[in-house]
C-alpha cells in the first residue's frame, strides 16, 4: 500500500557527533545569504507520514509558520514527533542552510548547563583552560531547538529570556554581551501553564516563547496513521536489513490497530523493529509483535458492545465453546482475535466496512480473517 508522505523533514547530511550528552549540532550545508530560502530540489527531505485530518492541518501550520522568524513551541507527549517537526521548521526556513543544534534540556546537569548554552570565558570556573562559545552561538544564523524546556532551572530561564528579548548572548565570566542571529523552536511534554501557575517557570518566558504554538497529536487520535507508519517503518527496516518485501499478517494489522500506542510512534518504530528481528519469513504475525501489544487484555469488549456474538458463531458453524474464568487466559491469540472480531460484526449488524474501522484494519484484511475462520461476508440471513 503506498505511503501518503510528506515532503518535511531536514536534511541528514552535515551531522556533527561530540559534545555533552542531550545535544546535537547539525549543518545544513554551505551558508547562503540571509533572507535566501532555500531551492526547490537543494536539500534532501524525509517523508513525514500521516494522512489523517489532524496531521494534515499540522503540516500546513507547519509550512505556514516555517518561512517566518516566529519563536515556535510545539506541545505533545512523548514519542509524538516534537522533534521532527522542529527540524522540518528549519529546513523550510530561510536558515535551512545554517546549523540545526538540538539541546535536550532535561538531559543536561544542572550545574553545566548555563555554561553549554551560553559558554564561558577562560578562568570563569575550575577547569576554565581557554574560552568556549556555547550552544546558543553555535545556532548563530541557524535554529537552536530545546526540548523539554520544561525542565530548564529557574536561574537559566532568566539568561534565556534575555537572549529571546535582545537576541545577545554574555558568557560566562565575561562583562561585554555577544549579539547572535538565532531562531529559537521549543518543545515539552510537560503543562507550562500549570508550571506558571506554580512558579516554577516563569510566565514572561512562557510568553515569549508561545508566539506560534503547534501541538502534536497522541497517535491514538490519528485515526489510520497507525497503519501508514507501521507500513512505513516495515518498509525501511525491510530495506535495511535485505530482506526483501515484508508485510504483516491480519491478525497483526488488527492488534497494530486497536493499541493505544501510549509510547506513541516511538513506541510503534520500536515494535515494528522488534517484529523484524524476531521473524522468520515474509510474513509478520500478531505473535512476533512485542507482549505489550499483542496481550488479550487490550481486546476486551468495549462499554456498549454485545458480550455474546452468537448470530456470527452460528452462520459461521463455529460451535466452539466459550471461556471463563481461569479457562479464558488459555486461549489462544487467534481465539481472542476471533471474538473481538465477531463482537465488532455483531454489534454493527454485519456491516464489515464499519466493523472494520472500528476495529482499525481495511475491509479486505477483515474479510481475509472471515474467510480463514468459514464465516460469510454477507450478512446472516443475507444473500
Amino acid at each position: 500500500m503506498p505511503v501518503p508522505r510528506h515532503p518535511l523533514t531536514p536534511p541528514r547530511a552535515g551531522t556533527t557527533a561530540g559534545g555533552p550528552r542531550g545535544v546535537e549540532r547539525r549543518q545544513g550545508g554551505p551558508r547562503q545569504a540571509a533572507g535566501v530560502a532555500p531551492a526547490a530540489g537543494e536539500l534532501p527531505l524525509l517523508p513525514i507520514v500521516g494522512a489523517s485530518a489532524r496531521m494534515q492541518r499540522l503540516l500546513k501550520l507547519v509550512a505556514r509558520v516555517a518561512p517566518t522568524e516566529s519563536t515556535v513551541l510545539i506541545l505533545g507527549e512523548s514519542g509524538t514527533g516534537k522533534e521532527l517537526v522542529a527540524r522540518s521548521l528549519h529546513v523550510l526556513s530561510r536558515r535551512a542552510h545554517g546549523p540545526f543544534v538540538a539541546v535536550n534540556v532535561a538531559a543536561l546537569p544542572e550545574s553545566l548547563i548555563e555554561s553549554e548554552l551560553f559558554g564561558y570565558a577562560r578562568g570563569a570556573f575550575t577547569g576554565a583552560v581557554s574560552d568556549r562559545a556555547g550552544l546558543v552561538e553555535e545556532a548563530h544564523q541557524g535554529t537552536l531547538f530545546l526540548d523539554e524546556i520544561g525542565d530548564m532551572p529557574t536561574a537559566t530561564q532568566v539568561k534565556l529570556l534575555r537572549t529571546l528579548e535582545n537576541n545577545e548572548v554574555r558568557r560566562l565570566g565575561e562583562n561585554v554581551p555577544r549579539l547572535v542571529d538565532v531562531r529559537v523552536v521549543a518543545a515539552t511534554h510537560r503543562d507550562l501553564q500549570s508550571l506558571v501557575a506554580e512558579g516554577r517557570f516563569r510566565g514572561d518566558l512562557y510568553y515569549r516563547l508561545n508566539v506560534v504554538q503547534i501541538e502534536m497529536p497522541p497517535l491514538r487520535e490519528r485515526g489510520g496513521d497507525v497503519g501508514l507508519l507501521a507500513s512505513y517503518f516495515l518498509d525501511r527496516a525491510a530495506r535495511r536489513t535485505g530482506r526483501g518485501t515484508l508485510r504483516f499478517s491480519p491478525e497483526a494489522e488488527m492488534l497494530l490497530g486497536r493499541y493505544d500506542w501510549p509510547g506513541n510512534v516511538r513506541e510503534l518504530e520500536n515494535a515494528v523493529a522488534h517484529a523484524v528481528a524476531v521473524s522468520e519469513g515474509p510474513v509478520l504475525s500478531a505473535k512476533e509483535l512485542p507482549a505489550s501489544v499483542r496481550s488479550p487484555r487490550l481486546l476486551s469488549p468495549r462499554a456498549g458492545v454485545e458480550p455474546e456474538p452468537a448470530r456470527f458463531e452460528a452462520a459461521a458453524g463455529a460451535g466452539r465453546p466459550r471461556s471463563s474464568g481461569r479457562d479464558a487466559d488459555a486461549r489462544s491469540l487467534d481465539d481472542v482475535t476471533r471474538e473481538h472480531v465477531l463482537r465488532a460484526l455483531t454489534r454493527h449488524d454485519g456491516n464489515a466496512t464499519a466493523a472494520a474501522k472500528q476495529l482499525g484494519v481495511s475491509r479486505t484484511t477483515l474479510w481475509r480473517m472471515l474467510k480463514r475462520w468459514g464465516i460469510p461476508r454477507s450478512r446472516p440471513g443475507r444473500s
